[in-house]
C-alpha cells in the first residue's frame, strides 16, 4: 500500500539495533543509521546504509519512519526531543519505540509525538543479538491500525513474530516488562544453579550440557550460562540493564499492588552484582556475587572487584 514506509532511520546501533538495521537493508528498505559510535556507523555504512551520522537531523526529512533501539526512556526522550528530531521530521512520520520502558513513559512519549503530528508504535523487542541479526526478533506492539500498516515493512524485516497487543500505547511496554520478569529470574536462577554446581565441584561444561538436554533448561539458561562456561563476560546485555528492567517490573507490581517474590530476589542479585563492580559486564556476571566458588576465566580478584 502507498502509506507503507520505504525508508527508516535506526537510532541506536548496539547489538540489537545493528542487527535490525542490517535486516532492514536486506529487506530493501532505505536505511539511515544514527549512533554516537563511529565504528558502528562505519559498519552499517559498509553493510549498505544510505547514510549514517551521529546527528539524526542530517537526514530527518528523508525518513518515512524511525526505529528507536536505545536502552531506556531517558535516551528515547533525548534522541527524539532533546535533539530536535521530532520537530524536524515530516508530519505523519511513523516512530517505532522499541526500548524497554514503562507504560507511563510510553504514553508520555506518544503525547509529545502527537504535538508534532507523528504516529507512534509502542513496540518492545526480544530475541537478543542473534535473532536481531537474522531478522527473527519477537515484537510485542501496541498502537493504531495505521501505525501497524505503515510500519509493516520494518516489522516484516526485523521480526519472525509480531504480536498486536492492542491499540492503547503502553500495552506493548507492559507485556515486555512482564516478559523481562521471566528473563531476569531465569538468568538469576541459572546463575544460582551453576554456582551450586561449582561449589559441588561439578564441571560447569558438564552441568551446562545436562541442563540444556533436560527439563530444567530455558532459553536464557542456554544462552547466558554458555557465557559462564566460556568465562566470557563481554556484554551482550549488561547487568545494569536488568537492574533497570527488574526495577520496571517492581514499579509495575507496585502500581497493581501485586507481590512478586521471585523477581524481587532476582533484582537484589543484579543490584548486588552492579554494586560489586560488574554492572557493565554481561548480565550472566550476576553469578560473580557467589563466594567460595571457582569460575572459568575468573581470577580471585576479578570475582571480588
Amino acid at each position: 500500500m502507498s502509506n507503507q514506509v520505504k525508508s527508516v532511520g535506526v537510532i541506536g546501533l548496539g547489538s540489537m539495533g545493528m542487527g535490525a538495521a542490517k535486516s532492514c537493508i536486506n529487506a530493501g528498505l532505505d536505511v539511515f543509521g544514527i549512533d554516537l559510535n563511529s565504528t558502528a556507523l562505519e559498519e552499517l555504512s559498509l553493510a549498505g546504509a544510505k547514510d549514517v551520522s551521529s546527528n539524526p537531523l542530517d537526514f530527518a526529512k528523508q525518513l518515512d519512519s524511525v526505529l528507536i533501539l536505545v536502552v531506556n526512556a531517558k535516551q528515547v526522550n533525548a534522541v527524539l526531543f532533546d535533539s530536535g528530531l521530532a520537530e524536524a521530521l515530516n508530519p505523519h512520520t511513523a516512530v517505532m519505540v522499541s526500548a524497554t520502558i514503562s507504560a507511563d513513559d510510553a504514553k508520555q512519549i506518544e503525547a509529545k509525538l502527537q504535538q508534532h503530528q507523528l504516529i507512534m508504535l509502542d513496540a518492545p523487542v526480544s530475541g537478543g543479538a542473534a535473532k536481531a541479526a537474522t531478522g527473527d526478533m519477537t515484537i510485542m506492539a501496541s498502537g493504531s491500525a495505521l501505525a501497524f500498516e505503515m510500519l509493516k515493512p520494518v516489522l516484516d524485516a526485523t521480526a519472525a513474530k509480531v504480536y498486536n497487543i492492542g491499540e492503547q500505547i503502553g500495552l506493548g511496554a507492559t507485556v515486555k516488562i512482564i516478559h523481562q520478569l521471566l528473563a531476569g529470574v531465569h538468568i538469576a536462577v541459572g546463575a544460582e544453579a551453576m554456582a551450586l554446581a561449582a561449589r559441588a565441584n561439578i564441571p560447569l561444561d558438564l552441568m551446562y550440557d545436562v541442563v540444556t538436554n533436560a527439563a530444567g533448561n530455558s532459553w536464557m539458561f542456554e544462552n547466558r550460562m554458555q557465557h559462564v562456561v566460556d568465562g566470557d563476560y563481554s556484554p551482550k546485555s549488561m547487568v545494569d540493564i536488568f537492574v533497570k528492567d527488574l526495577n520496571l517490573v517492581a514499579d509495575t507490581a507496585k502500581e497493581l499492588q501485586f507481590p512478586l517474590p521471585l523477581s524481587s530476589t532476582a533484582l537484589n542479585m543484579f543490584i548486588s552484582a552492579s554494586n560489586a563492580g560488574f554492572g557493565k559486564e554481561d548480565d550472566s556476571a550476576v553469578i560473580k556475587i557467589f563466594d567460595g566458588i571457582d569460575l572459568p576465566g575468573v581470577s580471585k580478584d576479578q570475582s571480588k572487584k
